[in-house]
């Protein structure tokens, strides 16, 4: 144990370290592509509910591990799509954690819409309609009136994508990005005989990230709730 502890002790923190800006970066992201998808979701141009609707739906079906893939050997490797400086003597570690990035930013967003979208639903329709009556274009209505009561509303299924998300970083160790699960495959393989104590380690670790999450958005959520 002890010889465990020496090897994987000083290594754990900027694991989870890398675990938790995978998770910062993407969810900021995420957010921000999601609102954009959800106001696309409900404009009252076709072509744009049409385009939304198509990437939200191809998204959410395909395999996370295959867009990371994707970003890393169809973007970078195939089509030279670089994310750092290639001058830069760290170019290859900054390029994948950013590839991963934004992997999970177009993995992660489409399901930021569709909670988005459900907050919607708890609006009354009959509120855009009295905006729209008095002069307000639709990003106005969106912007200061369906938008602040769709997020108040969607606060627990936005807490819930982004508890899915930190766990989700797991998978950046696909194209070798040095987080959490990259760390426990290589201790493992060393300390094969400690396998189970790894795995309670790496385990541990994920419940202090996720818990308090879990435990903020439901206390935001009783804080936020619309009231009828």
């Amino acid at each position: 144990m002890t010889e465990l502890w020496a090897d994987l002790g000083p290594r754990l923190w900027p694991a989870f370290w890398i675990t938790i800006q995978l998770t910062v970066y993407s969810a900021i992201g995420s957010m921000i592509l999601g609102t954009i998808l959800t106001a696309m979701r409900v404009s009252p141009v076709a072509m744009l509910r049409g385009m939304a609707s198509f990437y939200i739906n191809i998204v959410r079906n395909t395999p996370l591990t295959l867009i990371i893939l994707f970003c890393s050997f169809g973007l970078y490797q195939n089509l030279g799509f670089a994310m750092a400086s290639r001058d830069s003597s760290t170019f290859l570690v900054d390029n994948n954690f950013r590839l991963a990035v934004l992997g999970f930013i177009i993995y992660t967003s489409a399901f930021v819409a569709e909670s988005l979208r459900s907050g919607i639903n708890t609006v009354h329709f009959g509120q855009a309609e009295a905006a729209r009556s008095i002069g307000l274009t639709f990003p106005q209505i969106f912007k200061e009136i369906i938008f602040p009561q769709a997020f108040r509303a969607a606060i627990v299924p936005l807490g819930n994508t982004l508890i899915a998300l930190t766990k989700n970083t797991t998978i950046a160790s696909a194209i070798g990005v040095a987080e959490a699960s990259l760390l426990m495959k290589s201790t493992i393989e060393v300390h094969a005989n400690m396998l189970f104590v790894v795995f309670g380690i790496f385990a541990l670790g994920f419940i202090i990230l996720t818990l308090p999450t879990g435990l903020a958005i439901g206390r935001l959520s009783t804080r936020m709730t619309v009231r009828k």
